[in-house]
């Protein structure tokens, strides 16, 4: 595999890695970029831009990155507090009124961002259409009636965050989340990242599809297989799982040039895994041209526990603060005090404030898994042996 690009001196574990995962992994075109105390220490990429494709994936190739997309926009409430414009202990419909619908009067912003809102469902999905129209999605969360008590338990809120999201900034703010990542965290901090791609930025954009696990485990390492509890909780189509993952019916084709213009920061962003490291390497201090994203108390907020145990709707041991997973058996990310987001099928952001290292991989291949891709833990075990 002809791999491109740089790692600095001790990074090199990285790199054999990274070449591991097309030898032994399947891997088809992929990106990773890791800094350490604001400084870009690794930046690789290899394979081809599409997933069904022959042409090599450039120095600035952007795939869609699915759930990652998450963190970046949990971050806009949590700058908006760090400024002074949103109350995460106010009820959502102190901004929003009409999500005091249905039982919903009493869940915070808080809970809405940890997963803890109760709505990661809709009793009438959301056609592809519907999903992608501005206008659809806020009006259905808003009408729907919570599984549980806002509060009282978390479950994952897999294609409803974005309109939860989407549509409390736009009512703190006026702007949408799409433009308010561009103008405050993108452009300031020069990423190529995108929730909603502009026209003249499409031709960046890879293809991502399916891929197959190998047929046997890379590296002798063990291959896991999903318990039976969570296999029948994505078979069953009345399960919250099934449902919450089903919240738009059919599912969109994701390399679609509306989905990718759509505002969706569940599920929709566009990155490459430079812009991710680098914007992860932000949250936790200044990067190389002196820009910072988060204060010391937003990064404890970020990386305070809020939801932990058994997630009702992804049906294991999961743990989230405010809008970042964290680290743990479910998604491991460096170390204890790591926080980030995974994307469904391999993407990975993540940031870890006690060793300065901020981590971004993107991939073409979509697996079968959602938070612990053995590509990504490769490299995440690489990391370590690095350090």
């Amino acid at each position: 595999m002809d791999v491109q690009g740089t790692v600095a001196d001790g990074f090199e574990p990285l790199r054999e890695a990274f070449v591991r995962n097309f030898d032994q992994r399947g891997e088809r075109g992929a990106a990773l970029a890791v800094y350490r105390d604001g400084r870009k220490v690794v930046d690789l990429w290899g394979g081809t831009r599409d997933v069904d494709g022959t042409a090599p994936w450039a120095v600035d190739t952007a795939q869609v990155v699915r759930s990652a997309t998450k963190g970046v926009a949990a971050s806009v409430p949590l700058l908006l507090h760090q400024r002074g414009q949103l109350d995460l202990d106010a009820p959502v419909g102190t901004y929003w009124p009409e999500f005091k619908a249905a039982g919903k009067d009493r869940a915070l912003v808080r809970h809405l961002l940890a997963h803890r809102a109760g709505v990661p469902v809709l009793d009438r999905p959301l056609t592809a259409a519907e999903a992608v129209d501005g206008t659809s999605g806020a009006l259905a969360v808003a009408a729907q009636a919570p599984v549980w008590e806002p509060g009282t338990d978390h479950g994952y809120h897999a294609q409803t965050y974005s309109w939860l999201l989407s549509e409390l900034v736009r009512r703190v703010t006026g702007r949408t989340i799409g433009r308010w990542i561009a103008e405050e965290i993108a452009r300031p901090l020069d990423l190529d990242f995108w929730v909603g791609l502009p026209s003249e930025e499409a031709h960046r954009a890879g293809r991502i599809g399916p891929v197959d696990e190998p047929p046997t485990a890379a590296g002798g390492g063990l291959k896991l297989r999903p318990k039976r509890s969570v296999t029948d909780a994505y078979r069953d189509p009345e399960s919250l799982t099934r449902r919450a993952f089903g919240a738009i019916d059919p599912l969109p084709d994701e390399n679609a040039p509306r989905y990718r213009a759509a505002e969706l920061p569940a599920s929709g962003g566009i990155s490459t895994a430079r812009a991710l490291a680098r914007f992860y390497a932000a949250t936790i201090g200044a990067v190389d041209d002196g820009h910072r994203l988060f204060a010391p108390a937003t990064l404890t907020l970020a990386r305070t526990e809020e939801s932990a145990g058994l997630d009702r709707v992804l049906v294991i041991g999961t743990r989230f603060g405010l809008g970042f997973m964290l680290h743990g058996p479910a998604s491991p990310l460096l170390g204890p005090g790591s926080f980030g987001h995974p994307g469904r099928g391999g993407s990975l952001g993540f940031a870890d404030p006690e060793s300065g290292i901020a981590f971004g991989y993107v991939t073409n291949g979509m697996r079968k898994g959602v938070t612990a891709d053995p590509r990504a833990q490769a490299l995440v075990r690489a990391v370590r042996a690095a350090l």
